[in-house]
């Protein structure tokens, strides 16, 4: 089971796994989930894609402390995030097409590995429930 990091633009050496925020509040998770993997990835698992029953919804969140350099862009007074956990499982062939303003390199690794070269503490973990959340080829 290998996950695919990514490495942010805008931070030295910063490995993470797609991550994202709502667009608007309207937006589900699972709609942000599909967009926000589209938009970094190139990866298409929106509705009626090949794709697209592989997105799931770990139904796991975490909440944590907003580290200082990225407050601003949240509201004001606002100290702390909730994200929502999702996986996408892919064929091995499946290609990477980055945000060149967002990340610059790609990286598919073991998930202890990932867990291990992951910046956040809460995505690191994530890389290390993985294997709860696997499914055998061929089970969307």
């Amino acid at each position: 089971m290998e996950v695919l990091l990514i490495k942010r633009a805008d931070v030295d050496d910063f490995w993470q796994s797609v991550t994202g925020s709502k667009d608007t509040l309207d937006e589900s998770f699972e709609q942000t989930a599909r967009r926000e993997v589209f938009e970094e990835t190139g990866i298409d698992c929106a509705p009626g894609t090949p794709l697209a029953g592989f997105l799931q919804d770990w139904q796991l969140e975490n909440v944590y402390e907003i580290y200082p350099r990225w407050r601003h862009r949240y509201a004001p007074g606002v100290m702390h995030n909730t994200e929502h956990l999702f996986g996408l499982q892919v064929p091995k062939s499946t290609q990477v097409r980055l945000s060149p303003h967002e990340h610059t390199a790609f990286q598919w690794l073991p998930y202890a590995q990932a867990a291990q070269a992951c910046f956040s503490p809460s995505n690191a973990e994530a890389c290390l429930l993985l294997p709860r959340f696997f499914r055998k080829p061929n089970q969307p």
